[in-house]
């Protein structure tokens, strides 16, 4: 095993670990995947604080850490934190020969980790509205035939019946279009944030017509692209009272908020009961 090899299984190892992931094929992925191919040509751009802080060299071993590198600085898109990603992706549990709706692709990096975890008998549709990105994730991602990238609005009908939805952009509301393409049993996690302040990965899975076991997998600051101010305003505020811990719910109209109600949006409300609970 030489240097590089050395970087990739110790990096698959210590973001599975971070993220508390229990299923080795979380660490296999991230191991297996180089994140080389998805960056373009260094030296590389790695966030710092409110600004990039450019590597020294184009070794594709600076890039095996726990750490965003930008695809486009001047927009601040970034190839986001790897121990965020994993743990979102052990709560949601791609399985083989599952369907998967990806939402804002970037330059393919996490579709091609999604693409393994599912396998060459699942399918991958990655969506993404930046061109130069769709262009990026089309020519990094050829090798998988069970992949396709659509630059099309991930928000946009008619969505594919999907057993998993992966979005990578902020949102301050579940999209109905998101809910209607989730399979029986099928999972949908997303950024729900108001803009750059603190938000959650909302975990949601589809039981029938309900919507249950609504949980957050971990906080997060995100670019938010689907944004309405006043469910911002609203989500600030929740956020700052705390208490997402004891979110278990998702609640759709026409069902109206009871005192179990953490956060009312339009249409839609998060719990502290489970489903028929109160």
């Amino acid at each position: 095993m030489n240097t590089l090899q050395a970087a990739r299984r110790f990096f698959g190892d210590l973001v599975a670990a971070l993220a508390e992931a229990t299923d080795p094929r979380i660490a296999d992925a991230f191991t297996a995947i180089h994140r080389e191919d998805f960056l373009g040509p260094g030296p590389w751009l790695a966030l710092a604080g409110d600004g990039y802080v450019r590597t020294p060299s184009d070794d594709a071993v600076l890039l095996y850490q726990n750490v965003v590198f930008a695809l486009k600085p001047d927009k601040r898109l970034n190839n986001g934190e790897p121990s965020l990603h994993a743990r979102c992706l052990s709560a949601i549990a791609p399985q083989p020969g599952e369907r998967v709706l990806q939402v804002g692709a970037g330059a393919g990096y996490y579709t091609a980790i999604l693409a393994t975890l599912v396998g060459s008998q699942g399918a991958v549709e990655a969506r993404e509205i930046e061109p130069e990105l769709i262009a990026a994730a089309t020519r990094n991602l050829a090798g998988f035939r069970h992949v396709a990238v659509v630059g099309r609005s991930g928000i946009e009908p008619e969505l594919p019946q999907s057993d998993v939805i992966y979005v990578c952009a902020g949102a301050t509301a579940p999209a109905r279009s998101w809910m209607d393409a989730l399979s029986e049993n099928g999972r949908l996690i997303f950024p729900l944030t108001p803009g750059q302040d603190r938000g959650g990965m909302l975990l949601v899975t589809r039981r029938g017509n309900g919507f249950v076991r609504a949980c957050f997998a971990g906080l997060v600051h995100s670019l938010c692209r689907a944004q309405q101010a006043a469910e911002a305003d609203a989500l600030r505020q929740a956020f700052s009272r705390g208490g997402e811990d004891t979110v278990k719910s998702l609640r759709l109209a026409p069902e109206h908020p009871d005192a179990s109600c953490w956060l009312a949006g339009d249409g839609w409300w998060l719990s502290t009961a489970e489903v028929g609970a109160i």
